[in-house]
């Protein structure tokens, strides 16, 4: 079963990706700040990363960055995140994010990313 870490300081976007994740056959962990998402991640590997940018501690884009030097640090970065200008979907990448979209994701559509990262990973 492919793993998938939400990261966000909002318990109700956690738990709405949690929920259209686990609807594709995600098993779902969740992470309140990016401190404690390297923390869950120095223990297990994750295939999916939902990253915030605006969370207290360690926002999303410092969090991918040290989340990408590691060597196990190889999940797919979906950066999802209420900052919309077109040097903010730059510096997400330029952090390490395969995907920016902007809050409020369409739910049909980070379910068909979701699915389409499980399929590739399966080829």
């Amino acid at each position: 079963m492919n793993k998938a870490l939400v990261i966000d300081d909002a318990r109700t976007v956690r738990q709405y990706h949690r929920e259209l994740l686990e609807s594709v056959g995600y098993a779902v962990h969740e992470a309140f700040n990016g401190i404690e998402a390297l923390e869950i991640c120095g223990a297990e590997t994750f295939d999916l990363l939902v990253v915030d940018v605006n969370m207290p501690k360690l926002n999303g884009y410092d969090f991918l960055q040290s989340y990408r030097e590691r060597d196990d640090g190889h999940a797919v970065a979906i950066m999802v995140t209420t900052e919309a200008r077109p040097d903010d979907a730059l510096q997400a990448m330029q952090a390490g994010a395969n995907l920016h979209l902007v809050k409020p994701v369409n739910p049909e559509t980070l379910k068909q990313l979701a699915q389409l990262l499980r399929a590739e990973e399966a080829a």
